[in-house]
């Protein structure tokens, strides 16, 4: 049997964008609503807020990083097809090509050759995506999967504090608010760099740190201009 070994790149792209939309709902919401409370707004104009986020967020998130990534989708397809193009016109010189990549990598000339042949026979055009162009199948972009994973996570993330908001008088709001969503922010952060196989300490520390500072700001905005209105 080969030995197989388990590495979490595969996780990067769905990762990056799952817990990118869950960290900004929580920290947008969660923001939004101790801001507006700050301002001196009524329970139900709370709720209004947090729902209306909540909404709006996902759909700016899935807007966002579906024509993000599809750009990165339209950069590789028109890379794709110009390998195309020269494997179709110019075979002779993309079997040199790929050889001196192998060459460069350690290989000797006449057995990186041999390999060239070897994975163009099989398939041309995935070894030259993948070796000269870095694009293989884990790593191509699909932007409808990375859309719906922001938004998902995006409305998931936004759930807490809306709930918390339903919930708790509006006297105890702000600092439960806050409370809550730090503690999440922490967790997420830990499971994050957990599947990913980063520093769990360093990863909870600066998502809250960071979740804590945009809820402070937030909250001395909506007191301030409360104020003036």
């Amino acid at each position: 049997m080969p030995h197989r070994e388990r590495h979490r790149l595969e996780r990067e792209g769905w990762l990056r964008a799952a817990v990118l939309g869950a960290d900004d709902g929580i920290v947008s919401t969660a923001s939004l609503l101790v801001g507006v409370a700050a301002g001196g707004a009524t329970h139900s104009g709370l709720m209004v807020a947090g729902i209306a986020g909540l909404v709006a967020g996902a759909m700016s998130m899935a807007a966002g990083e579906y024509v993000s990534v599809s750009s990165q989708a339209d950069t590789q397809a028109a890379a794709i097809a110009t390998e195309r193009h020269e494997l179709d016109t110019q075979p002779i010189a993309e079997h040199k090509e790929l050889a001196y990549i192998y060459e460069k990598r350690g290989v000797e000339p006449k057995l990186a050759a041999e390999v060239a042949t070897q994975l163009m026979a099989h398939d041309a055009l995935e070894a030259h995506a993948r070796d000269e162009l870095g694009i293989s199948g884990v790593a191509r972009a699909q932007p409808a999967k990375a859309a719906l994973a922001s938004a998902g996570s995006f409305a998931v993330g936004a759930c807490v504090p809306v709930i918390v908001t339903w919930f708790v008088p509006q006297t105890l709001l702000a600092p439960i608010i806050v409370s809550v969503s730090l503690g999440l922010l922490a967790l997420l952060g830990a499971a994050a760099a957990r599947a990913g196989g980063a520093s769990v300490v360093r990863a909870s520390l600066r998502v809250a740190v960071w979740g804590g500072l945009a809820m402070a700001i937030t909250h001395g905005v909506g007191a301030l201009v409360g104020r003036m209105i």
